[in-house]
């Protein structure tokens, strides 16, 4: 992948992309990503998460971006966009 990217490019893209409003669950939604990414691709989305996570914008900053790129219904998963993503971030880790 690359070496200069822009991590909020990045995610918005992977979130819209793969969490969009015609997925089944985001659960199904997530394992189909899984199934037909490279480990290259998966690898690199764990980066771009991460970094994401790890940035200097607010908690409240990053679960607005996280909502706004991704059809999740989080009250109904009982988990805030930031848990959500690093439960993301460790279900990709598994798979690979």
């Amino acid at each position: 992948m690359q070496d200069n990217y822009d991590i909020f490019e990045e995610l918005s893209d992977f979130l819209d992309g793969v969490f969009h409003q015609d997925i089944g669950s985001p659960e199904q939604a997530l394992n189909e990503f899984i199934n037909e990414s490279s480990k290259e691709c998966l690898t690199f989305t764990i980066q771009f998460c991460e970094e994401f996570l790890n940035s200097d914008i607010s908690d409240q900053e990053k679960e607005d971006f996280i909502k706004s790129y991704s059809e999740i219904y989080f009250p109904a998963i009982r988990l805030t966009p930031i848990q959500w993503l690093k439960s993301v971030i460790e279900q990709i880790k598994e798979a690979i």
